[in-house]
């Protein structure tokens, strides 16, 4: 073996060693993610068990690594992907202590949390619009962090002593959907949908071609902080 080759190949079992153990222990936060959602849509059949006119909560899992949650008109998406992630350079989290004491504590799995329209899916609306509302980084040492909007992302700033674990998650379970029930549909601005096309009008309600979101025609509001 060629005196080189050793430490090439040597580099290369721990990197991919850690990734493994951290996508690993990404999957089993994401498993236990699904658990928690099911707990929580069994709670909701007892509460709306009590009302006159009980408003939809289901959960569905789509795949090993996406699970969709809808409540009333809006929908959550909570999608892992399946490769590991390092923060960029400049990214706050590498200026902290924690980072320089050990860089291999960057490297995340991710899972992402979207939200839509309930009535993008039901009418195959394709060109409607989705928006991330955040994105958990969970690394070897299931320390996790959080990027999101509002509820979601300000609730969680300390990566060096954040643990993730059951009480964690449904936190984060929970501010996602309260973060969506105060994320409301505004009407567009007039000029962004003055013009439209006799295709577009003329197009089936159940594949209607007129773009909806939640924000179009309006910044949305501190898409550039977290």
């Amino acid at each position: 073996m060629n005196e080189n080759t050793a430490p090439l190949f040597a580099k290369l079992q721990d990197k991919a060693s850690l990734k493994q153990d951290i996508y690993t222990k990404t999957l089993n936060t994401f498993k236990t993610l699904y658990d928690i959602l099911f707990t929580l849509s069994k709670e909701y059949e007892q509460f709306s068990s009590t009302q006159n006119a009980p408003i939809p909560f289901r959960l569905t899992k789509k795949s090993e690594f996406e699970i969709e949650l809808q409540f009333g008109g809006d929908v959550l998406i909570f999608m892992m992907h399946t490769n590991i992630f390092e923060f960029s350079r400049d990214h706050e989290v590498m200026k902290t202590p924690y980072i320089r004491e050990d860089k291999l504590r960057s490297y995340c799995g991710v899972i992402h949390i979207f939200n839509f329209l309930a009535d993008s899916f039901k009418y195959n609306r394709l060109n409607d619009i989705g928006y991330l509302i955040g994105r958990l980084f969970i690394n070897k040492e299931l320390h996790y962090f959080i990027e999101g909007k509002r509820e979601v992302g300000l609730l969680y700033p300390n990566f060096a002593t954040s643990i993730v674990d059951e009480q964690s998650i449904r936190k984060i379970i929970e501010s996602a959907i309260e973060y969506t029930l105060n994320f409301d549909l505004l009407t567009p601005a007039f000029d962004s949908i003055k013009e439209v096309s006799v295709d577009e009008i003329q197009t089936t309600s159940d594949n209607i071609k007129l773009k909806t979101g939640k924000r179009l025609g309006f910044k949305f509001q501190a898409d550039h902080d977290l």
